[in-house]
């Protein structure tokens, strides 16, 4: 045994007390915010971080009970006292009267005895955990389009095409396809953008490597840069340690494909611009460029030109992105091509459901004449759902939408009315609307088939349809 002196004494206690100040350090180098208590909920310390995240001074809560900081209404909960009784670790909310919201995630800290002798209580920001959150779910958006373009590059809607302008049009892209130059595509939403960046792909001199799309929509704009160019370590609050690369640096050697690069922010298009210049990305927090070998392909269904104009988008970035322009036609006017696109939907779906669905000529005939305004994503996806829903092998006039058959109906009465117009010379108003009603019913039974699917179609009554058709019926003969 050592017998400890006075001076013995006074150096254990320095040393206790160099301890606990280099402890007190190390709590404020840490993200959190710490708050510490003993086993009878006295406050001992706190650090840096509960500081700031909870607008509490230090000075005003050393020493004393969580219990009455809870009755003077300095925040509305404590985790002590379940922490001590359970001695298991608690999760709560607390609001302070600073009106900050933050996390609580209390631990006990035991004595020789087994017995709770602290409480260590982490204080974490809902605000930051909600960005966490928001980036996590926009990374999965990500992953989940990368997972989209490989399961499509399996089933691509690589057909030859049949139709003149589709034909010059896979003509152009194939001759362009063998330069490194940047494309831009052109055209409504729906017609098949994504599908024309593959094959543009692979033709190309990169297609041994990466083809990586970005849908500028799906990345929230306070994401964007660093989802694009990446990010250093240390450069923000909840970021990798070991930094993270960008889909610029992921897409080296290959192609990124920018769709609807029109929804990029202005100042998101200043950096894109230098890249496309340079050559070269900056993470996000890096104080030094690196060099990026990509072939950008962008997309948008906006007008750029006009937009320029009105200064919602970079003249420069988009005088940049003109070298090689592809305006892709939409569905309605790419003639017999529609019939194949019907037929290899109705394969792809048929194979997938194990399912041998076909179109009656009718149903055929109707989808033949629609306009499609949604393109060829409102084709695959009808197709996809008749495979699904249909009761029987033949999809009949009534499977369909009526917005197909109804537009087709009404398509055939302005025919009617444009090649019979002399027929109404001197015949008042409302005897020309009510030739014109009764031709809209007979179109609409005449593709429906009868008159409670052509009423079901039209949201009418079908003793209204029947009673008119009846009513039209003396006229004609007299005439």
């Amino acid at each position: 045994m050592i017998l400890e002196t006075p001076h013995h004494q006074h150096i254990l206690q320095k040393r206790k007390s160099l301890i606990a100040t280099y402890l007190c350090h190390i709590f404020d180098t840490l993200n959190d915010g710490l708050y510490i208590t003993d086993k009878n909920g006295v406050t001992l310390a706190v650090n840096a971080m509960y500081e700031n995240l909870t607008g509490l001074k230090s000075q005003d809560i050393l020493g004393k009970n969580v219990s009455d900081l809870v009755a003077q209404g300095v925040f509305d909960v404590a985790l002590n006292g379940e922490v001590v009784q359970t001695k298991k670790t608690a999760t709560a909310v607390q609001i302070n009267r600073k009106t900050r919201k933050v996390i609580l995630v209390a631990h006990p800290i035991f004595d020789y005895d087994d017995d709770v002798e602290m409480v260590v209580t982490y204080v974490r920001d809902i605000a930051l955990i909600s960005q966490l959150k928001n980036q996590v779910s926009a990374q999965r958006q990500l992953i989940e389009s990368f997972q989209y373009g490989i399961c499509q590059e399996n089933s691509s809607l690589y057909l030859t095409p049949k139709s003149q302008i589709m034909r010059e049009l896979f003509r152009q892209l194939h001759k362009i396809a063998k330069t490194d130059a940047t494309v831009l595509f052109l055209g409504e939403t729906g017609v098949g953008k994504d599908v024309m960046a593959r094959e543009l792909h692979n033709n190309s001199t990169r297609r041994n490597n990466s083809l990586v799309k970005v849908d500028c929509t799906c990345i929230p704009e306070n994401l964007i840069e660093s989802e694009l160019f990446g990010y250093a370590p240390g450069s923000f609050s909840g970021a990798d340690p070991k930094g993270k690369a960008g889909l610029f640096e992921i897409a080296d050697k290959g192609t990124l494909f920018l769709d609807e690069i029109g929804e990029l922010p202005l100042p998101m298009q200043g950096k894109l611009l230098r890249v496309l210049q340079d050559g070269e990305i900056k993470r996000v927090g890096a104080t030094s460029a690196k060099k990026v070998n990509v072939r950008v392909i962008a997309a948008t269904n906006r007008d750029l030109a006009e937009e320029a104009e009105n200064g919602d988008f970079r003249r420069d970035l988009f005088y940049r992105l003109q070298v090689a322009v592809i305006n892709i036609p939409p569905l309605r006017d790419r003639g017999e091509d529609l019939l194949e696109l019907i037929y290899f939907f109705l394969e792809q779906f048929n194979v997938r459901y194990k399912r041998r669905v076909r179109l009656s000529a009718m149903a055929e005939e109707l989808m033949l004449s629609y306009g499609w305004p949604g393109n060829l994503r409102e084709l695959e996806n009808l197709i996809h759902s008749l495979v699904v829903t249909c009761d029987s092998n033949m999809v009949q006039v009534e499977d369909l939408p009526c917005t197909i058959v109804a537009k087709n109906a009404a398509m055939d009465s302005r025919n009617s009315i444009t090649l019979g117009l002399n027929n109404f010379k001197g015949q008042d108003f409302k005897t020309i609307m009510g030739q014109l009603e009764t031709q809209i019913l007979k179109n609409a039974v005449s593709a429906y088939g009868s008159i409670p699917k052509a009423a079901k179609a039209l949201g009418l009554n079908r003793s209204t349809v029947f009673r008119k058709l009846q009513k039209a019926e003396p006229a004609e003969s007299e005439e």
